[in-house]
């Protein structure tokens, strides 16, 4: 936020519009790398009794001749409880990795699966499912790919009488759909937004959960923004979605875990976040805010990071957006609930979770970015010092103190004055004797917002040796044109 003219040791002619522009075009670059790329995550479902595992609970790896035979005492068998055994036998072959290699290499076994999948008769359509259910938890891309003629049955079987099939369904498909470009690029012409539309209003809590984690997976994808996110928008997902996050005795943690990731990959996507605002997105993530925050002072909070985390960040990228900068007061809570639910949940990180106060930070940046309302409400609670106690807990969470201080130095002398005095200064003062390039130059635009709105902040920077804390970051390449112009301006208004 600094021109490249201080070289000439003179103060920069910038003001508070100035100002704004260049945070704005720093942040814009700071959201960007912040879209961190989501780890493959892959879950199993499996209910085997130690003892059905055989002896000891180990489970053999099968070879070609065993594989063979069990498909074909699954295929052939004259009773069907004979069938389904050979069924067992083989899901748990398929446990090990090098089964699982030798049964998709093995001509027409998964061809004789499928069949199985596709028979009449439940309990060996369900031992089918689950053999696929094993191959989509492997590792290996090369499996996933062998179980895409199985895919669209799958889908089919989404709308099957029994939670319990449609549930092991889903989480089949969440699997292969991460690891697979093949498995999505049939399954979208297939359908398959609509079918987890019409899964969304399932009664059964089990398949709310297998349904968000498939959803999740599907949002992962590369080609998400351009292919997938758009028909999920259009689709009654969204809606539904916020529903299931209203904070009430019937919200669930686990679906709302699972939803509030899929609403993050969407919000990151920035497709048409304005469309999530229109179906009151801000007002439902805010009181689950609040809701949160209230489960803490309960000390209810088992998990509770796992869902504060999309949460925090869902709310931070929608008030990114133009819709909200433009309309200001979208989430339709008081300011001082919000503000106040934040730092509640910021004492709790800080004591139980720190790798989360990054998240919480950024909200409160976003929030205070571009409303008055939001810095006045920080300093009317009387939250300026409990924010600088964060300042040494990391590098990257005094750069995000600091430039929430900014955010309200920037609107002008009274938020100043109201700045100042206090602990801020020697707050400052600590932060200018850090090695860390961001954490100082943060630091020396709060001093030039001081500066220039709150004159006597000079004549008490001077008096605590404030000269000599910068003369320790003159000669740094990316620090030296601030400082000189810090100090040029200390000494000459």
């Amino acid at each position: 936020m600094w021109s490249r003219r201080l070289g000439r040791l003179r103060p920069v002619a910038c003001g508070a519009e100035e100002l704004r522009r260049r945070r704005r075009e720093r942040e814009a670059a700071l959201r960007k790398a912040r879209r961190e790329q989501q780890l493959v995550s892959k879950r199993l479902l499996r209910d085997d009794a130690p003892e059905e595992a055989g002896e000891g609970g180990v489970v053999a790896v099968l070879g070609e001749a065993e594989v063979q035979q069990f498909l074909r005492l699954a295929q052939r068998g004259t009773e069907e409880k004979e069938r389904e055994r050979a069924l067992v036998s083989l899901r748990r072959g398929l446990q090990h990795p090098e089964t699982q290699q030798t049964f998709i290499r093995l001509e027409g076994g998964m061809r004789i699966l499928v069949g199985l999948l596709t028979s009449n008769q439940a309990l060996l359509q369900l031992e089918a499912a689950r053999c696929l259910h094993e191959l989509s938890h492997s590792e290996q891309s090369v499996v996933a790919e062998a179980c895409l003629p199985a895919t669209s049955y799958l889908l089919t079987y989404l709308s099957s009488h029994s939670s319990d099939f449609i549930e092991l369904c889903l989480y089949t498909l969440g699997n292969l759909i991460v690891e697979s470009e093949a498995v999505r690029r049939q399954l979208l012409p297939q359908g398959i937004v609509p079918a987890l539309a019409a899964c969304i209003q399932s009664p059964h809590v089990a398949v709310l959960e297998a349904l968000g984690y498939a959803l999740s997976q599907l949002l992962q994808a590369k080609e998400a923004p351009e292919k997938i996110i758009p028909s999920i928008l259009g689709s009654t997902l969204p809606q539904h979605m916020l529903q299931l996050l209203q904070p009430g005795p019937k919200l669930n943690p686990g679906v709302a875990v699972e939803f509030a990731w899929c609403l993050h990959y969407i919000t990151c996507s920035q497709v048409n976040n304005a469309l999530l605002i229109t179906h009151g997105a801000l007002s439902t993530l805010g009181l689950l805010l609040l809701d949160l925050a209230g489960a803490v002072q309960r000390t209810e909070y088992a998990g509770l990071e796992l869902l504060a985390c999309p949460v925090l960040r869902c709310l931070s990228n929608l008030l990114t957006e133009a819709a909200v900068e433009t309309t200001g007061e979208q989430m339709q809570l008081r300011d001082e609930r919000v503000i106040a639910a934040l730092f509640i949940l910021l004492q709790f990180f800080l004591q139980k979770q720190p790798s989360l106060l990054p998240e919480g930070l950024w909200l409160l940046n976003n929030l205070t970015a571009n409303s008055p309302s939001f810095c006045t409400s920080l300093l009317s609670l009387h939250l300026i010092e409990p924010l600088l106690q964060l300042l040494p807990v990391s590098n990257v969470v005094s750069v995000m103190v600091l430039t929430v201080l900014c955010n309200v130095a920037e609107k002008g002398p009274a938020y100043c004055q109201q700045l100042w005095p206090g602990p801020l200064l020697p707050s400052l003062l600590n932060t200018l004797a850090f090695s860390d390039t961001e954490v100082v130059g943060q630091s020396l635009e709060l001093l030039h917002l001081l500066f220039l709105y709150q004159p006597e902040a000079i004549h008490a920077f001077l008096q605590q040796s404030g000269l000599k804390a910068l003369e320790r970051h003159q000669e740094e390449a990316q620090l030296q044109n601030r400082v000189h112009a810090l100090c040029w301006t200390a000494l000459h208004r």
